[in-house]
């Protein structure tokens, strides 16, 4: 899925969207990262203290910190299914004809072409543009990332009056899953 050669009309950040935007600078961290790289520098500060200060008899300790650590993974491994199966309940969106396909869910948006697959997480996403085709059946999907690129999809519909229901239900998604920021 290649880059269109059209004119580049990025949606350009103003004072009005982003009022901390300045252009030139690095975008700030993120709050997700921010609460992530506390946990990560206080885990092996914690581990690294632990055998400097124990005894030899600290080895069977640790063992079963491990195994508890193991038994929460596989806690949260078993819960997590159960979750993903409450959570399909929600409105979802797919799409498809001959060659390709466009699906819309919980997890994101993913894209097919042939044996190409590219899958966008509601996170990464900056933007959504749908393009329902004027005159012609093509129903066109754009999704801008945050790293100021873009990727599209185009599937062709049967009807030319499957496109009002496809936009709708696609519009339906986004407004469940997708957060403008």
């Amino acid at each position: 899925m290649e880059q269109r050669i059209d004119p580049n009309t990025q949606p350009a950040y103003a004072a009005g969207t982003d009022p901390a935007y300045i252009p030139g600078l690095t975008a700030p961290r993120t709050a997700e990262k921010a609460e992530e790289d506390p946990e990560q520098t206080e885990g092996p500060a914690s581990e690294g203290a632990a055998p400097e200060d124990a005894a030899p008899d600290a080895e069977p300790v640790a063992g079963a910190a491990a195994d508890d650590e193991e038994e929460e993974n596989e806690q949260v491994d078993a819960d997590g299914p159960a979750s993903d199966d409450g959570a399909a309940d929600g409105p979802s969106f797919e799409v498809s004809d001959r060659r390709g396909s466009i699906s819309a869910d919980r997890k994101g948006i993913r894209f097919t072409l042939d044996d190409q697959e590219a899958d966008f997480h509601w996170d990464e996403v900056g933007a959504v543009e749908l393009k329902p085709a004027r005159f012609g059946r093509r129903f066109t999907v754009t999704v801008h990332m945050s790293t100021r690129r873009w990727f599209n999809a185009e599937v062709e519909a049967p009807a030319r009056s499957d496109l009002k229901g496809w936009t709708e239900g696609f519009d339906a998604v986004l407004d469940a899953y997708f957060e403008e920021s």
